[in-house]
């Protein structure tokens, strides 16, 4: 014998306003990440001038960088190549010996042609949080360009200027990856609640440390 169940009428009321409730709470970061950081992106013809890039890991194969994590990358170059950027920080997760995402972004900048001494490594990015915060705590950046996908851009320069950084943005809109592209988009906005704790509690990085030289020695060299 098949069963059946019919939702009662008197639910499908406060049912739908429960779902839009979740839905605008859900989407409602995003929309405030994208208003709140519309002056600060920009292309890479528009972007002000900075001393230093971030780059942002996005996984590697085979000790090569992932599509996103190439397009990146790319931007850093075309920005060094255009005097934008002096320095590239590069900052992605390397907790096991076999999986170093720094030295594979350094390697692939010195190949397009960024001078490897311009390439400063931060081997404990592990998030976009963690990357910002130790930008400036770790590597006494002040001022930055972050580099990423364009879906997740708004998030990215938000929490870089909360973690205290004067922070730009250039986002990569390249049609490579279609599929990953609107996945991005799709998920999203689910990223943004965790980071609207990061910007409401302000958390120190996984792993803090002592003050590293590499950007400022960089910096320095003519």
């Amino acid at each position: 014998m098949i069963l059946s169940w019919r939702m009662p009428r008197r639910w499908i009321g406060p049912l739908s306003v429960l779902v839009g409730l979740l839905a605008y709470g859900v989407v409602l970061p995003t929309g405030w990440a994208y208003a709140d950081t519309a002056a600060y992106r920009k292309s890479v013809r528009d972007v002000p001038a900075t001393p230093v890039a971030l780059v942002l890991g996005a996984g590697i194969r085979e000790g090569q960088p992932s599509l996103f994590l190439a397009r990146r990358l790319d931007l850093a170059v075309e920005l060094y190549r255009r005097g934008k950027i002096k320095v590239v920080l590069v900052s992605g997760d390397n907790r096991v010996v076999d999986y170093d995402e720094p030295t594979v972004m350094r390697d692939y900048l010195a190949a397009k042609g960024v001078p490897a001494e311009r390439v400063v490594r931060d081997f404990a990015g592990l998030d976009t949080w963690d990357s910002c915060v130790r930008a400036g705590k770790i590597f006494g950046v002040t001022r930055l360009t972050v580099i990423t996908q364009e879906f997740h851009l708004p998030r990215a320069v938000a929490l870089c200027r909360a973690a205290g950084l004067d922070a730009w943005g250039v986002g990569d809109a390249s049609p490579s990856q279609m599929g990953a592209t609107a996945a991005g988009y799709v998920r999203e906005p689910l990223a943004m609640l965790k980071a609207m704790g990061n910007l409401t509690t302000r958390p120190a990085p996984t792993h803090l440390g002592d003050p590293e030289p590499g950007v400022r020695e960089a910096l320095a060299n003519p």
